[in-house]
């Protein structure tokens, strides 16, 4: 007998698995909590298999989960795209996309593709720059979608994501050793003027040795060895590497990685795009486990 698996069972399963709980993937599906739970005794009892273990305060996956869980991802997907496909072509025109630069890749190609996917007769204009300017560019209703790289979160905003923001210099440089502490940052860089209170809090005194619009600019500078500058981890480029200061220099928190729609698009290609990018930061987290 043939026997078919439920797409929004699967759904809720993979939504617990990026967030770790059933409240966090009802919120992220939009459904209740009860729902959700039913969803996956169901899919649990379909396969007649474990799919979860339950014995933490976490949820984690079983053995049989963790199996399940790469073909139902790609089962998602291959549905969204014959939905797309056959159902998304009265869908025409263009959405605009704001992210910054140091946190394009590696989630916004494969949202791109897969937007793609789903809806080939529109165009995404995506716009790279600084969360500052982003911000101002949503807010004056010129972009969509917006990501943004904040200490905090605004209103109708969600964090998506928490990301360190590391010390890096040139390799092997010695620099970060100097008193003042030369720094090299854009003018428009969100973290500026946090890594500068942090300074301040630990005694250490900085010198701004160059203040440019340029990323090419600070990129040069910091891969002299004429300065330092702060990233996201991760995202510091092959001619960067991380400072190991050893306690030298202060310890910087997290950053939030946020997302923002704008509350006039409503309509199922910026709801659509809003999800894939949740989907994309959720699946870059550790995998749940047993």
């Amino acid at each position: 007998m043939t026997r078919n698996l439920d797409m929004t069972a699967l759904r809720s399963f993979v939504a617990v698995a990026d967030t770790g709980g059933v409240t966090k993937a009802a919120g992220l599906l939009n459904l209740t909590q009860s729902a959700v739970s039913m969803q996956l005794k169901r899919l649990e009892e379909s396969l007649n298999a474990a799919l979860l273990d339950r014995s933490a305060r976490t949820i984690g996956l079983t053995p049989q989960g963790e199996q399940l869980l790469s073909y139902a991802r790609r089962m998602i997907i291959l549905n969204d795209e014959i939905y797309g496909k056959l159902t998304a072509t009265a869908f025409e025109g263009e959405v605009t996309l704001g992210v910054p630069h140091d946190i394009v890749y590696p989630v916004i190609p494969q949202v791109l593709k897969r937007f793609a996917a789903a809806y080939p007769r529109v165009r995404v204009q995506l716009v790279s720059s600084f969360t500052r300017g982003l911000l101002e560019d949503f807010n004056r209703g010129e972009i969509d979608v917006v990501l943004t790289t904040e200490d905090s979160v605004g209103v109708g905003g969600q964090t998506l994501t928490q990301i360190p923001l590391i010390w890096v210099g040139a390799p092997g440089g010695q620099v970060w050793k100097q008193r003042p502490l030369r720094l090299a940052y854009e003018q428009n860089c969100i973290f500026r003027q946090f890594v500068q209170r942090r300074l301040d809090e630990v005694g250490i005194a900085w010198d701004m040795a160059v203040d440019s619009n340029s990323t090419r600019t600070i990129e040069a500078t910091v891969s002299a060895d004429l300065a330092v500058h702060t990233m996201l981890e991760g995202t510091e480029p092959r001619h960067f590497e991380r400072i190991n200061h050893g306690g030298q220099l202060p310890t910087l928190r997290k950053m939030n990685v946020n997302i923002y729609k704008a509350d006039l698009k409503e309509g199922p290609v910026v709801s659509d795009l809003f999800t894939f990018i949740q989907d994309g930061f959720y699946t870059l987290k550790t995998p749940v486990k047993a």
